[in-house]
């Protein structure tokens, strides 16, 4: 069953009646103003900072040049947040020292 309404007739049954009966309301400045400057003048001060804070990924993977020959232990840190993305840097690093056989051995988080 279709109902034709006109523009008007869809405008009342969506937003009211009529739009100009809403009064905004009154910002009250007088307080707002002392809170913004003490806010503006405490915040240089709280801004020192001796450097920063950042978060590493430290993947170690067992390699090797030949099918079962000697181990060697490889570690790469990564700078990713994302342990697969990390774990693909290592691989891809090692891969690019010519070694062919990888075996992952932890992903861990470290911080300095």
């Amino acid at each position: 069953m279709a109902i034709e309404l006109s523009e008007e007739e869809m405008r009342k049954a969506l937003f009211g009646t009529s739009t100009d009966t809403v009064t905004p309301p009154v910002p009250s400045s007088a307080p707002a103003l002392p809170i913004l400057q003490s806010a503006a003048s405490q915040s240089p001060q709280a801004k020192k900072t001796s450097g920063y804070h950042t978060s590493k990924l430290r993947v170690t993977l067992h390699v090797s040049k030949v099918y079962e020959g000697d181990v060697d232990v490889f570690v790469l840190e990564s700078s990713s947040l994302s342990k697969l993305v990390a774990e693909q840097e290592a691989k891809a690093a090692a891969k690019k020292k010519k070694y062919k056989y990888l075996e992952l051995v932890s992903v861990e988080s470290i911080s300095k």
